[in-house]
């Protein structure tokens, strides 16, 4: 029998933690056993203190209220997310990557894990501003259906929108990042132009297979809040999604460590963890 009280400062034990990821799989079929065991705490730490909740009254609340468990996912998955994020990645990208997807007929970006749409609309602006929005189709991708109902309408407060104005200055890229938006009141929405090409759906990347071939896939920020035994399971899959000498992009807290994969992939920017698909 678990103790139902919990530790100091809202902190669950180790079994307490167990018993809940259990009970979220079997309930809801959600997977978080290879989370970070850190993370999973802190996040369920922060429902407990703000729902006001115990342990028991947590489980409880998961098995009888169906509603809830949408909001627990927001809350536990991870949605910190803003346009032109690392702007040196981007101009990493213009530079080294992007000459060689000018090369193929059509090119396939798939952003994993891409929240609320921005670095999928950011990676469609650069597109566009390096001609290539007419043959690049863009597909993102989360676990969590709300926030890809955020990215469906594309539409931001102008609050945002001008703190990711100075990203978008330090990428190199002309004009400004009004240029992509309709301004609406206190609200800007990005350009039909822009989403046309962009397709926005739900993909568990703990459970679900290879979908399509990418010339490019971005995950950045993402793999932080894994194990390393699952770190490596969606490395796979990404290595088999993407096409010979296809590019995967990770974010800058993130590398790929496994001597296996380190054979599967060359570094192209170490500094902003651009790798390029290579043996057989």
């Amino acid at each position: 029998m678990i103790d139902d009280t919990i530790g100091k400062d809202n902190h669950l034990t180790n079994p307490q933690l167990t018993e809940l990821i259990d009970l979220v799989k079997k309930i809801h079929g959600f997977d978080f056993s290879d989370y970070t065991k850190a993370s999973l705490k802190r996040r369920l730490a922060r429902i407990m203190m703000l729902k006001k909740l115990s342990f028991y009254d947590l489980k409880h609340i998961l098995v009888n209220d169906p509603d809830f468990f949408q909001e627990f996912l927001e809350e536990i998955t991870v949605n910190v997310t803003e346009m032109f994020r690392d702007p040196a990645f981007y101009k990493a990208l213009n530079s080294q990557v992007l000459p060689y997807l000018s090369t193929y007929q059509h090119v396939k970006v798939w952003c994993a894990g891409c929240s609320s749409g921005e670095e999928a609309y950011s990676l469609a602006i650069l597109m566009k501003e390096e001609g290539l929005a007419k043959k690049t189709f863009i597909y993102g991708t989360d676990i969590n259906t709300e926030v890809l109902k955020e990215a469906r309408k594309g539409i931001y407060s102008l609050r945002k929108i001008k703190s990711y104005a100075e990203n978008y200055l330090f990428t190199g890229l002309p004009g400004s990042i009004t240029d992509h938006f309709t301004v609406m009141y206190d609200a800007a929405a990005v350009h039909s132009e822009l989403k046309q090409n962009t397709l926005f759906s739900v993909h568990n990347l703990i459970s679900d297979t290879v979908f399509n071939e990418f010339q490019m896939i971005s995950c950045r920020n993402v793999f932080i809040y894994f194990e390393t035994e699952l770190q490596e399971r969606i490395l796979d899959l990404f290595y088999k999604s993407l096409c010979p000498l296809g590019y995967l992009c990770l974010g800058n807290k993130e590398t790929i460590r496994s001597d296996n994969f380190r054979k599967k992939f060359k570094a192209i920017n170490q500094k902003e963890n651009i790798y390029q698909k290579i043996g057989a």
